[in-house]
């Protein structure tokens, strides 16, 4: 009596392997593009905080003109859009700015001029649109965050607002940190603060956080 042998068939398995090989490379697929994805988010991110940083910059630039034209000095609570007075650590909420209170906003693209081919020119122009800054200057303030002379605390035996200081030279103005741009003579020369922030959005999103706001600080000596 003759006994059959039987082979055992390998298709079954064959196709359990491939089932399982689909579905490691489909896990693999889809974990590479949720990577690519957060990396290109997180890049996106990284260059909208660069740009609403270069804005504020910018804003900074700005108020160092304002400020070398000679404005009105007379106190106000300023009244900014997005750069609200509470996200800066050094200030209390008796602020005041100068310039009856004045705040000085404006886009990047009426700013910079774009360079390059007409079509590259539109492009960056578009791009610069969209990011904004907004300054608003103060008195330097003193320790408790004061910048109002008719409110700011004695520290030490003497108010520190306005601060000042005395410079070489009687003539001119500048908002330069320095004092050796003079000559002869002696003058005094008072400390101001710039508050500045960058955006990338509309006012109204930035002002309700749908965007961040990169804030900046920057003191300068002014003397006339």
């Amino acid at each position: 009596m003759k006994i059959k042998k039987y082979k055992k068939s390998e298709k079954g398995f064959a196709i359990a392997l491939a089932l399982i090989m689909l579905v490691v490379m489909s896990l693999m697929g889809t974990t590479l593009v949720f990577v690519v994805g957060d990396d290109h988010k997180k890049n996106a991110l990284v260059d909208t905080d660069q740009q609403s940083f270069y804005a504020a910059e910018t804003g900074i630039a700005q108020a160092r003109k304002w400020l070398a034209a000679g404005p009105d000095m007379t106190l106000i609570k300023p009244n900014p859009g997005f750069c609200k007075t509470e996200i800066f650590n050094n200030l209390n909420a008796s602020v005041k700015a100068i310039g009856k209170g004045y705040v000085g906003t404006n886009t990047l693209d009426n700013i910079i001029t774009p360079t390059g081919t007409r079509a590259e020119k539109e492009k960056e122009k578009d791009r610069l649109k969209e990011f904004r800054y907004e300054y608003f200057v103060t008195y330097t303030p003193d320790p408790n965050g004061d910048t109002d002379p008719a409110l700011a605390k004695e520290i030490g035996g003497k108010k520190l607002v306005p601060r000042q200081k005395s410079v070489a030279g009687s003539m001119g103005s500048s908002v330069a940190e320095g004092t050796s741009y003079k000559s002869g003579g002696t003058s005094m020369a008072t400390h101001y603060t710039i508050f500045s922030c960058g955006c990338k959005g509309t006012i109204s999103k930035c002002q309700k956080g749908e965007r961040r706001v990169i804030n900046l600080i920057a003191d300068v000596v002014l003397v006339q």
